[in-house]
């Protein structure tokens, strides 16, 4: 590896330094523009050794575990310019499809902090290795806390380490995934396989010593103490074991918000992809939904949270692959509004045929800039037009933004008037 200086032009979109050399880009993680650096140089990576010439918007990091552990990009850099960067990410992402439209700075949605977090576990020798994964690779960084969880995730990490330890004989890397709930932690074991006896035993005990709600293993109940509820819009939802949830609280408060205010007029709503009902128990308060995913247990956990919620509109909760089986444009001529919300790789089908329909409105939601840009040129070209986007910063000091835009159809603005007003 080459030792080198190099200058900083710009920060990337995984929030890395930027740099060219012989008019080839080099990769520097925790540079930012504006610096020049020593870096120890592979290839288009390097580590950075160095900072030479500091930018006048670096700012001293909030975690010490900073440039070691993988989970944050962007730390040392000024509140402003760091929203900047954010809303470029978006900027640029659409501008990679063609698509010219205002965006605005980011809302900060980080709120009391993630409600949700995964650490990793690591056997050597029989000990156990419990943490976050250093950037780009899968050695693991011990903590002794993130300042970017939750309180109500104070004690995880030591659950965690207590689970790992029940495990360690066997020596299989673990993913352990804990999640905030009404009820405690809940935390589904991914990795283990198949379970013996003597380790279920040890992990009840872990589990009664650390207070949990629930503990599951790959989506099998190994211990119950209490159920594992949030609250969604005055709705009560018991979580399937994983169950998929914007990382913070005020994350999906303010998704929900926009996501209720484009759509206040309509009063039967298409909510794709819609996992545990995060809009959809929202907005059958007012209106008629239909609620469609592939994920079984969460449209079953989406159904028995409707039915046990008072004054609610009729909510239907329908299981459907949507990248198998998108909903056909005259499927989707029937709602005065769609919502979806896709996985990070987006939706093509799907954004095709809600281009090809006369739906009046369409609420997307993401949190992968690039399919976000990609399924957003698609309704463009079949006569959708941009009425706003809003990111939102969840996750902070991450290369990640969420997404919300609001799309109408040219075509359809006096009939869908109409049928909006009767």
């Amino acid at each position: 590896m080459a030792v080198l200086r190099l200058f900083i032009q710009r920060l990337g979109v995984r929030g890395e330094g930027v740099a060219l050399l012989h008019e080839k880009r080099v990769f520097v993680p925790y540079a930012l523009a504006g610096e020049s650096v020593t870096v120890e140089a592979d290839g288009e990576r390097a580590r950075l050794i160095d900072v030479l010439e500091a930018s006048p918007q670096r700012i001293a990091p909030i975690c010490p575990y900073f440039t070691n552990c993988g989970g944050c990009a962007v730390q040392a850099l000024r509140a402003d310019h760091y929203a900047a960067w954010k809303r470029g990410l978006v900027e640029s992402a659409l501008q990679n499809e063609g698509v010219t439209c205002a965006v605005a700075l980011p809302i900060d949605a980080h709120g009391a902090g993630r409600r949700r977090v995964t650490f990793h576990a690591r056997f050597d020798s029989g000990a156990a290795q419990v943490g976050f994964m250093a950037a780009r690779s899968h050695r693991i960084v011990e903590i002794d806390a993130c300042p970017l969880l939750a309180p109500e995730l104070d004690g995880a990490l030591t659950a965690a380490r207590a689970i790992a330890a029940a495990l360690a004989p066997r020596g299989k890397p673990l993913d352990i995934a804990v999640t905030a709930t009404r009820g405690g932690l809940d935390i589904e074991l991914r990795g283990a396989g198949p379970l013996s006896d003597v380790e279920i035993s040890a992990l009840i005990a872990a589990a009664d010593a650390h207070d949990l709600a629930r503990l599951t293993n790959h989506g099998r109940l190994v211990t119950l103490r209490r159920p594992p509820e949030i609250d969604i819009g005055g709705a009560t939802l018991t979580l399937p074991a994983g169950a998929f949830l914007q990382a913070t609280q005020r994350g999906e408060e303010e998704i929900a918000a926009r996501v209720c205010e484009a759509t206040a007029k309509a009063r039967i709503v298409a909510d794709l992809f819609c996992g545990v009902g995060a809009f959809a128990l929202r907005l059958a308060q007012r209106a008629k939904v239909k609620a469609y995913d592939s994920d079984a247990p969460a449209i079953a956990a989406l159904r028995a949270a409707a039915q046990a919620t008072q004054g609610l509109l009729p909510l239907e909760g329908i299981e459907r692959d949507l990248f198998a089986r998108p909903l056909s444009a005259s499927e989707l001529n029937g709602f005065d509004a769609i919502i979806f919300d896709p996985p990070r790789a987006g939706a093509i089908a799907q954004a095709a045929e809600i281009a090809r329909s006369e739906a009046p409105i369409v609420v997307a939601v993401s949190c992968h800039a690039q399919s976000f840009a990609r399924d957003a040129a698609i309704l463009l070209k079949g006569g959708y037009v941009i009425r706003e986007i809003a990111p939102l910063d969840q996750f902070r000091y991450a290369a990640h933004v969420e997404i919300v835009a609001v799309f109408e159809k040219k075509s359809s603005r006096k009939s869908a008037k109409r049928r909006l007003l009767g």
